[in-house]
This record gives structure tokens, C-alpha cells and sequence, in this order.
């Protein structure tokens, strides 16, 4: 039996300045339930700037979120996402600022892993 394309939606996003509590809070008990609800995303975990980079540079997101998506269907299910901002299943705040990015992935590779005992093991 073969599993369902596994997806990665990437978003970048800050808050408006000055109402950061305000957007963390509607992010974590707002937006990701809502989220959450969308037939085929199955998890999601935000990310905040760190302060130590492998490179410098200017720091432009202070947020990174990653939701996992599992369907054979992928531009259904980014249809259904984007049909509901602003509607009741999907409440948008005006703490996030309007610039912001978001990408889709597929994965092309197993999750490569240490296994241990000095070698990597592959899993889907």
C-alpha cells in the first residue's frame, strides 16, 4: 500500500509592530486550530528567529511555521485552505502584518536519521 504524498507548507510571517503578544496569541489559539481543522493538514509547529545563524545576515521573518500536509490531492486541499481566511473557519487577526510568504514542498526524499550506532537510517 503506498502512503500519501507528504507535503510541507513554509510560512513566513511577522507580527505588527508592537503587537507581538497579540499575534502569538491568536496564532496559537486561533489560527492553528483553524488550520488544523483543514482536511490533510495533520500537524504544524512554529519557529522563532534564532539569534545564532550559520551565516549572517538581516534578520526580515521573525516567525517561521511548518504544517505537514498529507493528501493525493494537494491543489484541493490548498483551495479548501485558501477559500476560508476571514470566514468563521478560518478567523484572521489584524496583529499579523500583511507582508508574508508561504511555499509548498513535496518531499523527494526519505527522512534521513542517525540510527545510533554511527550509521543513518532511512524513514518515510
Amino acid at each position: 500500500m503506498n502512503a500519501m504524498p507528504r507535503h510541507k507548507l513554509v510560512v513566513l510571517t511577522n507580527p505588527v509592530e508592537g503587537r507581538e503578544q497579540e499575534f502569538d496569541d491568536w496564532y496559537m489559539n486561533t489560527h492553528m486550530p483553524d488550520v488544523m481543522r483543514v482536511p490533510g493538514f495533520v500537524s504544524g509547529q512554529r519557529f522563532t528567529w534564532a539569534h545564532a545563524q550559520a551565516k549572517p545576515h538581516a534578520q526580515t521573518w521573525r516567525y517561521l511555521t511548518i504544517l505537514e500536509i498529507d493528501t493525493d490531492d494537494l491543489q484541493a486541499t490548498l483551495d479548501d485552505l485558501m477559500a476560508r481566511p476571514g470566514t468563521a473557519a478560518m478567523r484572521m487577526s489584524d496583529a499579523l502584518a500583511e507582508q508574508r510568504l508561504a511555499y509548498v514542498f513535496t518531499a523527494a526524499t526519505p527522512v534521513f536519521a542517525p540510527d545510533g550506532a554511527g550509521g543513518i537510517t532511512l524513514r518515510d
